[in-house]
């Protein structure tokens, strides 16, 4: 959700923190802010809108210069975007920045407020900033464990004590952070790609941990004050990973990054031509006794979900059900120690997913996450663990995430499918070459960019437009759909075809674009007859579809040709064009394609 980072060590901090900002404002960019050591005080900065208006501010303003701070990049969750919501929040005495929310918020304003504190902004961050100011007492790790035994809700906070300028505070409950190490410098961060510039090393801060850092000790304790070591990890990807590349957008570069990070998500898990999940526990036996599963999973992780339902219960033939995260544990779902319970995120810290894991875990069910992030909260919570290796993901519309984690339940489906004996292992030999050869494929398919291009110049004046397509089409066209909605702002809404006259097909009015999606052979008669459907009502359709597809060129307007594959594995090919196209929609409307308005990268919050 928010970004929050921090310095301590022998160079001017402010221009450290901004850079380390600028590398989290994907996690939102309704304001931001500095606090930085200065002369024996507290100096803060901080302004409402992207990075760059704090910067201006400063350049016409107060820079401070000092050696310890803190700095925030927020996304609004209490309170309106504007200066005074901004991050950071406190007093003389006591400086915070806070990714998270304090759901107890009103009860702890109400008691400060009886006690003589005053409020100035909307948030939740100020009422714990002035909580620990209540209970400080010299002792800031105590007050730290003190105050944070009164609060329910989420929370990564960097803080800084008048008292003591040379060192900041951590401490994390449900929201990400780390702690960077450097020479005669350390950090802490929402994200890794914030320090990579600095340092590649870094600490996990676990749940209900307090940290103390200084430009050459670090110090890591439990809310009772109990010493805890840590193992240092190390990055395995540098800055430039973290870098547009030469692309314009960071969307751009990821879309094409997909081949290698397919390629290097599928091949740890086979050995000798066949799936091999074993390196997270997950053997033949063990998914044997599985009686259902369940995908649980938030906006295009769903949609990896929807794909993964279709192809797992295609060839396992186990009962697999999909929710929305948030929907999940308030529908009360029948759970059992015989069920699986599959969490897909491409942080690991979306909160209603992490919610689904801790119903599915009180019910006795497993739980498997697929995420991106190592020793992300849902991994480290997980009984089984299989991580994508689709590197940092900057843009907040996810594509390269999605792609791999397709290429998971791929790998999913077919272990499920061989171990529960509905296919031989010849089939799962010849399912395993083809996933093999989907890297190469999406590169050849990338080579569609400039028919993308051009449908895109037609779609860029349109209020509405419909998605369709039947089975593994339909799955598909729902993230086709997301993915235009969110980056171009243009009302989009996918519906399986056959569904059309059943109601939809009213929404369809001359010169609408209609994008079909039709790469499943034993539906495209179907498919095309609901193509003609709209077409007969004045739809200008964009049709995408096989190289070896016969188009009536009475049913497209436009066709975007994938490779051949079998039917099984178009989903991934077929995504790419729906990315491109709305990549280049938002770009020639001018929208701001890498930081949609209204949207934060990981939602840690419900």
């Amino acid at each position: 959700m928010c970004g929050i980072v921090g310095y301590v060590g022998r160079k001017n901090c402010t221009d450290i923190l901004i850079d380390a900002l600028s590398k989290l404002e994907y996690r939102g960019y309704d304001s931001a802010g500095i606090a930085v050591f200065e002369k024996g005080s507290i100096s803060v900065e901080k302004a409402q809108g992207k990075l760059s208006n704090l910067c201006s501010k400063m350049e016409n303003g107060h820079k401070p210069v000092g050696k310890v701070g803190i700095g925030h990049t927020r996304w609004a969750t209490h309170g309106e975007p504007s200066d005074i919501n901004s991050h950071p929040h406190g007093n003389k005495r006591v400086t915070i920045v806070h990714n998270g929310i304090i759901e107890n918020y009103k009860q702890i304003k109400e008691f400060l407020e009886e006690q003589g504190y005053s409020f100035v902004s909307q948030t939740d961050t100020e009422t714990l900033a002035k909580l620990l100011d209540y209970y400080y007492d010299g002792d800031p790790v105590e007050t730290i464990a003190k105050t944070l035994a009164e609060v329910e809700g989420s929370y990564a906070l960097g803080i800084m004590f008048r008292d003591f300028p040379d060192r900041i505070f951590a401490a994390r409950k449900d929201s990400p952070l780390i702690i960077g190490v450097g020479k005669d410098e350390n950090f802490i961060a929402s994200d890794v790609p914030a320090i990579l510039k600095y340092t590649r090393d870094y600490y996990l801060l676990e749940q209900d941990e307090i940290a103390v850092i200084r430009e050459n000790d670090i110090q890591i304790c439990d809310l009772h004050k109990k010493p805890i070591r840590k193992e240092l990890q190390t990055a395995t990807w540098d800055v430039d990973a973290a870098e547009k590349g030469g692309y314009e957008h960071f969307m751009l570069k990821e879309i094409n990054e997909q081949p290698v990070a397919i390629r290097t998500t599928i091949a740890p898990r086979i050995a000798d031509g066949m799936p091999s999940l074993e390196e997270c526990g997950l053997t033949a036996e063990e998914l044997m006794r599985f009686r259902r599963i369940f995908i649980v999973a938030c906006g295009t992780a769903m949609h990896a979900g929807m794909v993964g339902k279709y192809i797992i219960e295609r060839l396992a033939r186990v009962e697999v059900t999909v929710d929305i995260a948030s929907e999940f544990r308030y529908r009360n779902p029948i759970l059992t120690a015989e069920d699986l319970v599959i969490l897909i995120s491409q942080s690991g810290e979306t909160a209603d997913t992490k919610a689904a894991l801790m119903l599915a875990r009180e019910n006795g069910a497993k739980t498997l996450s697929v995420v991106n992030v190592k020793g992300s909260s849902i991994a480290r919570e997980s009984d089984y663990v299989i991580y994508t290796h689709a590197g940092p993901e900057i843009s907040v519309a996810s594509t390269k995430a999605y792609t791999v984690q397709l290429s998971v339940m791929y790998l999913l489906a077919f272990e499920l499918a061989y171990a529960n004996g509905k296919i031989t292992e010849e089939e799962c030999r010849q399912h395993i070459a083809s996933l093999q050869q989907i890297p190469e494929l999406v590169t050849e398919t990338l080579e569609c960019e400039k028919d993308c291009q051009m449908v895109a110049s037609k779609l860029m004046n349109a209020e509405s437009l419909l998605y369709i397509g039947r089975g593994l089409d339909y799955a598909l066209s729902m993230e086709g759909s997301l993915k235009l909605k969110e980056i171009s702002y243009i009302h989009s809404e996918s519906y399986a075809a056959g569904e059309l006259k059943h109601g939809t097909i009213s929404l369809v009015t001359d010169a609408m674009p209609v994008i079909a999606v039709a790469t499943q052979m034993d539906l495209y008669d179907k498919t095309v007859s609901n193509i003609k459907e709209v077409k007969a009502r004045g739809a200008n359709v964009v049709l995408i579809c096989k190289k070896s597809a016969e188009v009536d060129p009475e049913a497209a307007d436009y066709v975007i040709r994938i490779p051949d594959v079998e039917d099984l594995m178009t989903p991934i090919l077929a995504a790419v064009p729906l990315q491109l196209i709305a990549y280049y929609t938002s770009v020639l409307k001018g929208c701001d394609v890498d930081k949609p308005r209204n949207l934060a990268k990981s939602v840690t919050v419900e």
